[in-house]
């Protein structure tokens, strides 16, 4: 994952972020209910340590960054299982200290190596942005995920197409075309990426009124009204990035 920079234009209500998963994260924000370029990118990532960021992993207290799970190396952000015998369902996430509204956040991220022993199959080559997000210290302790809006991260397996830029919807629901969608994965109109290369990803967030997921230039998913699974709206929250069993 690669740094991270915020622009600001307003306060925290309101924001655009742009987040790569190596060495940059960040954000830019806009007025309310516009789209504007009149604000400056705010780094998020440092490049250096962790300052900033809360890790939460499944089975620790918020801080505990279990292994070492999350690092800095050569200014680029890590997920990395050197220090693991086993996954074990340990998965985690590493939250932005401060939350946020109305912003547009950009990653760049790629998939290296092989997969931690003893996880699911399923998160071979898989990551995540987590929008809207509760906080680390309001998960349980034996908690997988916080209840989110996930940008799912997904890298081809070359075998087939794969698409990322995914919604997947742990603890939430959103509405698409008109209608309530309670399924907990949706996939875009992406390309797949293969090999190791680095992918950029976009995503356009306005409040509860809209989320666009964008690559290349191009909308490959779009959505509103952003829910908790029992139908209060999600306006704002974390930002956190995942760890699910494959470096990246």
């Amino acid at each position: 994952m690669k740094a991270s920079l915020l622009k600001t234009l307003l306060p925290l209500e309101v924001l655009l972020a742009s987040v790569v998963l190596a060495a940059l994260l960040a954000t830019t924000a806009v007025a309310d209910g516009t789209d504007s370029d009149a604000s400056e990118w705010i780094q998020l990532f440092n490049g250096k340590d962790l300052d900033g960021w809360t890790v939460k992993i499944r089975g620790h207290e918020p801080g505990d960054n279990f292994a070492d799970t999350f690092r800095v190396t050569d200014g680029v952000l890590r997920v990395d299982y050197d220090g693991y015998d086993r996954f074990d369902e340990r998965f985690g996430h590493i939250f932005y200290n401060h939350p946020y509204s109305s912003y547009d956040i950009r990653v760049e991220y790629r998939f290296l190596g092989q997969q931690c022993p003893g996880g699911p199959g399923w998160a071979r080559r898989n990551s995540g942005i987590m929008l809207h997000g509760q906080t680390p210290q309001s998960m349980a302790r034996d908690a997988d995920f916080p209840d989110s809006i996930e940008v799912q991260l997904l890298g081809g397996l070359g075998e087939g197409p794969r698409h990322t830029a995914n919604l997947c919807t742990p603890g939430t629901h959103v509405v698409m075309d008109g209608r309530l969608v309670t399924r907990h994965c949706t996939s875009s109109t992406s390309k797949t990426y293969d090999g190791d290369q680095w992918v950029t990803v976009t995503v356009q967030v306005r409040g509860n009124r809209s989320i666009k997921h964008i690559i290349d230039g191009q909308t490959v998913l779009e959505y509103s009204q952003p829910q908790l699974d029992d139908g209060t709206p999600l306006s704002s929250g974390t930002i956190s990035l995942q760890s699910e069993r494959h470096p990246v």
